[in-house]
């Protein structure tokens, strides 16, 4: 079995100085090869007690692997909540969302709860969960009044927080033709991500190019 220790210095050895520079400028602090953290994880299978251990170290690349090798299951509602509120670093943050959070039976409640945070890292949690129900399970969302939210909200938010917000708009868009309309209107009064620099061959993050397009190769 291996130690945290063990799994400390196994990552430090993988730090590789130009990953770590092109993660810090997206906000993490790490320079491990995910291909490679991934590997580690692997290795060491699921464990969930042993997941705490690496996530109380505090390092992001220690904690990647933890979300990773958890039981997302075995974490209680209160739990989830303070180690959202722990991932401080975007990719620890998005990979907790996406791989614990949204297993977990406490997804909907969090979910609720994190929208009206005032912490706007942690209302993003909620708007990412948000953007999952209206593309998966909407019936019982107040889509209008999420239009209301993002329209009075997203152009002064936080970056974190105007990009889930962002998305949610497309989503909202995308998978909703009678509320297509009034996503495309708002998208374009706000103006959000408008001159987002987006490679060739990508999609823009921009809601109403990103609605249409979407809906454009949907309908091909």
């Amino acid at each position: 079995m291996a130690t945290v220790a063990e799994v400390l210095a196994e990552l430090a050895a993988l730090e590789d100085p130009k990953a770590r520079a092109v993660n810090e400028r997206h906000g993490d602090d790490h320079g491990v090869n995910l291909s490679a953290l991934r590997a580690i994880a692997k290795r060491l299978k699921t464990q969930h007690d042993f997941a705490v251990e690496l996530w109380a170290t505090g390092d992001t690349a220690a904690r990647l692997v933890a979300v990773l090798i958890c039981r997302p299951k075995s974490f209680g509602r209160d739990e989830l909540d303070g180690i959202l509120r722990e991932a401080r670093t975007p990719k620890v943050h998005d990979w907790l969302v996406n791989y614990v959070v949204k297993k977990s039976a406490h997804v909907e409640v969090l979910r609720v709860a994190w929208l009206a945070d005032e912490d706007p890292v942690v209302a993003s949690a909620g708007w990412a969960l948000t953007v999952d129900r209206v593309a998966k399970t909407p019936d019982g969302l107040d889509l209008d009044h999420l239009l209301d939210v993002i329209e009075a909200g997203m152009k002064d938010a936080p970056d974190r927080l105007q990009w889930a917000m962002n998305h949610c708009l497309a989503q909202v868009g995308i998978d909703h033709p009678e509320h297509r309309p009034r996503a495309l209107g708002i998208g374009e009064r706000l103006e959000v991500l408008k001159d987002y620099p987006t490679p060739p061959g990508c999609t823009s993050p921009y809601a109403p190019t990103w609605i249409t397009e979407v809906v454009r190769r949907k309908a091909t």
